[in-house]
């Protein structure tokens, strides 16, 4: 049976320059409600940001859909995420690419989003525990990085990780601005195309429980 609320989200996200089918496709197959705290789930389709655990976020629909149109996956794609959060973002993912590597500091948000990960049957997520800062040397080189939380900056580890062609979708920090950013690695010399302003949880060091 049709969801109407999934159906007027889909056509909301259209209307806002979401065009991919497939990431269309995705954001209306995954159950949002399963991310989100029962106090909140009456809300799981409404095109907003809502609170989870430890003070974080799970992102605006909109935002979602945009990285990951952003990101131009596709099935090949090996996929590096720093900010795991609720696994909204990382299921998305997992649908749309080969397999996600995807990095969470908390290890309670990653413990829930591991379980959600299991629940849906997404068995090319690979999670770790640890400051996503670090990137993740073992499993390099990287097709496409996508960044959950507003960085200062893009340091040059995560371009060398990054083949060539390949792309970094992350929330920039500028003054008091954060401007989603998309970047290009071609020929060694990067692209920058601005996407968006936004509103993400600032992207922190250290590991906690």
């Amino acid at each position: 049976m049709l969801d109407v609320r999934k159906i007027r989200l889909t056509l909301e996200l259209r209307n806002w320059g979401i065009t991919d089918p497939d990431v269309l496709s995705v954001i209306e197959k995954i159950p949002r409600e399963i991310f989100i705290s029962k106090n909140f789930r009456h809300q799981a389709y409404e095109n907003i940001a809502l609170p989870i655990d430890r003070e974080q976020t799970i992102s605006q629909p909109y935002i979602v859909a945009l990285m990951t149109q952003s990101l131009d996956l596709n099935k090949k794609h090996k996929v590096l995420e720093i900010g795991t959060g609720s696994g909204y973002q990382t299921s998305a993912l997992s649908f749309l690419s080969r397999r996600v590597y995807t990095i969470e500091r908390i290890k309670s948000l990653l413990v829930g989003a591991e379980n959600i990960f299991k629940k849906l049957k997404l068995t090319n997520i690979v999670t770790k525990h640890g400051d996503g800062n670090l990137g993740w040397p073992e499993q390099n080189p990287f097709d496409r990085i996508i960044f959950t939380a507003a960085t200062e900056d893009i340091t040059e580890k995560f371009f060398d990780c990054l083949k060539d062609k390949g792309v970094i979708v992350a929330p920039i920090i500028r003054g008091s601005k954060q401007i989603l950013k998309k970047f290009i690695k071609i020929n060694n010399k990067i692209e920058i195309e601005k996407l968006s302003d936004v509103l993400f949880v600032p992207n922190l060091t250290g590991m906690k429980d």
